[in-house]
């Protein structure tokens, strides 16, 4: 009998025959929420590659989530490792509980309610949770934090955070834009190392009051913070930089990635 493709697969490919892969999701968003789409294009829902090969290359086994009921998310939630959060549109603010201000950008309302409940159940039941960007915001939001809308407007004495790709604005992702400082004792100076980071940064907004359980773990010379993480056992990690955009020649970046797969690896043996 000939092996499966899947088999032929573990033949050659070292993530194959290595340790169990843990099935971690990441939510979609809509395409037609980032502006610009055709009118011919059917609703559709999307996410970066870079973010999906790069947990494939920590050992992974992604899975993208559709925006879909409650009912059909628990299901697919149920399947889960654990959860990425990724980057891309604003949060709405009514999530947590303000009125939007005029510089708040477009958002994804059901990007909203299906990341809120998976981060929501992760965190309840333990399964490890990464985010980036606007997932750290989405965590912060989450466990019943705000954010500032526009940090330029709302913070005063900001930094230059936006240093977005497009738009002409020239800066490349992996464009190191300024420090964070690192808190010691924690899983991210473990990572990294305690003291003075240099970032990318490709956002204007970002976490204004933490939410219940978690704790700053890196700030902006702005005082804004830039990772956190909770306070207890539970794997819930956040940095508000790009790490993905840094993996081909950061080792920390890569390390970062491998230990939240790690973490959902160790939950599978448990």
């Amino acid at each position: 009998m000939s092996p499966s493709p899947f088999q032929e697969l573990s033949l050659v490919s070292p993530l194959f025959n290595g340790p169990s892969r843990p099935i971690i999701g990441i939510p979609t968003q809509t395409l037609q929420s980032l502006g610009g789409v055709s009118a011919d294009i059917p609703p559709s829902w999307v996410m970066s590659q870079r973010y999906i090969q790069t947990l494939v290359q920590a050992g992974a086994i992604p899975w993208m989530i559709p925006l879909v009921d409650e009912a059909t998310l628990r299901g697919v939630f149920e399947a889960l490792d654990g959860v990425f959060l990724p980057g891309g549109a604003d949060i709405d603010p009514v999530s947590y509980g303000n009125d939007p201000h005029p510089l708040c950008d477009k958002t994804d309302p059901e990007r909203d309610r299906v990341e809120l409940l998976l981060a929501r159940w992760a965190m309840a039941e333990g399964k490890p949770v990464l985010g980036v960007c606007r997932g750290m915001q989405l965590i912060n939001v989450a466990a019943g934090g705000t954010l500032y809308q526009d940090l330029a407007d709302q913070l005063p004495g900001s930094i230059k955070h936006d240093y977005f790709p497009y738009k002409g604005k020239g800066f490349t992702r992996d464009f190191l834009a300024h420090s964070v400082r690192v808190t010691p004792g924690t899983r991210l100076s473990r990572l990294f190392g305690a003291g003075e980071l240099q970032v990318n940064s490709m956002h204007h907004q970002g976490v204004k009051t933490l939410g219940a359980g978690l704790r700053e773990t890196a700030v902006a010379p702005d005082g804004l913070i830039e990772a956190l993480e909770t306070d207890g056992d539970a794997y819930v990690f956040a940095v508000q930089w790009h790490p993905e955009a840094l993996t081909d020649h950061d080792t920390h970046s890569r390390e970062m990635f491998q230990d939240f797969i790690d973490a959902a690896r160790a939950r599978i043996a448990a």
